[in-house]
């Protein structure tokens, strides 16, 4: 389902494609994030996505009532508190996708798939 909102001339609908490429960009920004991570079903591995395959490490759903929910796999940085990064991410990406699209961001999950060092 995509987002749509309702201008004076008319309605603007925004794919969730475009919301989840936005939000990893946010992301990988956020102090303490290695990357995006896409997990194999078939073997359970892990994965460290490219930064041009960003939005494959995030589910995005819209609500009925026009919300966003949004779902990160990511790779965080050995040694850094992860509950930290959490919050950081949290509010990072809820400011700036709102921002952008101008939808509400109803839920952020965040799955910890891995820890690297970083170099």
């Amino acid at each position: 389902m995509s987002g749509r909102i309702d201008s004076g001339l008319g309605q603007i609908v925004i794919d969730t494609d475009v919301i989840a490429t936005y939000a990893g960009s946010v992301a990988v920004e956020c102090f303490g994030i290695v990357g995006m991570a896409a997990v194999s079903v078939k073997d359970g591995l892990v994965k460290l996505l490219r930064k041009d395959s960003l939005k494959h490490g995030i589910s995005v759903n819209i609500t009925d009532e026009n919300k966003i929910r949004l779902n990160f796999h990511v790779i965080v940085a050995y040694g850094v508190n992860i509950s930290t990064i959490a919050d950081n991410l949290v509010s990072n990406v809820k400011y700036k996708v709102e921002d952008f699209t101008g939808m509400e961001i109803e839920k952020i999950n965040i799955y910890v798939e891995g820890v690297r060092a970083i170099d």
